[in-house]
């Protein structure tokens, strides 16, 4: 395999584990954190933890692979891989 061939599996492999770490994060971090920012009827709404188990697997998926879209834009753009075309 040449060394442009690896570098494109490595921004991929990189991207989509990235992706996936991202995603779970803002699930259950992010979602926590939300309820602080936003008032309903002048009480702030005590955070609650959402696991995978709630949100589900399959919309954890739809959340985190364009996450990891992202990253495989940003590192192609770093990497030099030209995955997409300029």
């Amino acid at each position: 395999m040449s060394s442009l061939t690896i570098r494109r599996l490595i921004v991929w492999v990189l991207s989509m584990a990235l992706g996936l770490v991202v995603g779970y994060g803002i699930i259950t971090v992010g979602f926590d954190l939300l309820p602080l920012l936003v008032i309903f009827g002048g009480a702030i709404q005590v955070p609650q933890g959402v696991s995978l188990e709630e949100y589900g697997i399959v919309y954890f998926l739809f959340t985190a692979v364009p996450i990891g879209f992202v990253f495989v834009i940003w590192l192609d753009a770093f990497m030099g891989t030209r995955i997409l075309p300029d």
